[in-house]
């Protein structure tokens, strides 16, 4: 897939974070209906905001784990715990961060968020089994 400049630094970092095997399948399942928002995440999201200088990736991850969870999205928070362990971030930080925002955003927002945190953390191996 040829694109934009910004798309193509887009599509590196969105492949670092969330994996490659992810990334691509969500590329080559896409429609042409579809393609309209991989294009728009990869350049905006990742090709953009993803490669600004000023914070580094491992901040961005955090970040967005807290966003997620204030907006009740823990489908995407999913995805997003497994792209801050690539980055870096800690099952302890994960846990203070979804505790921070529990407290802001609510404690069923929290519960999601810890529920599917958890979820990933298992199945990464990041936290033992009981």
């Amino acid at each position: 897939m040829k694109g934009s400049e910004q798309f193509n630094k887009g599509l590196e970092v969105r492949r670092a974070v969330l994996g490659a095997d992810y990334v691509d399948g969500s590329l080559a399942k896409a429609d042409d209906f579809m393609m309209a928002f991989q294009e728009i995440t990869t350049e905006w999201c990742w090709g953009y905001a993803w490669t600004r200088p000023g914070l580094e990736r491992k901040t961005r991850s955090m970040l967005n784990l807290a966003m997620l969870t204030a907006l009740g999205k823990p489908a995407e928070l999913k995805l997003h715990v497994k792209g801050a362990l690539a980055n870096g971030v800690s099952v302890e930080e994960i846990k203070e961060i979804l505790l921070h925002a529990a407290v802001y955003c609510g404690i069923p927002a929290g519960l999601d968020a810890f529920k599917a945190a958890h979820e990933v953390l298992l199945a990464e191996g990041a936290i033992p089994k009981k």
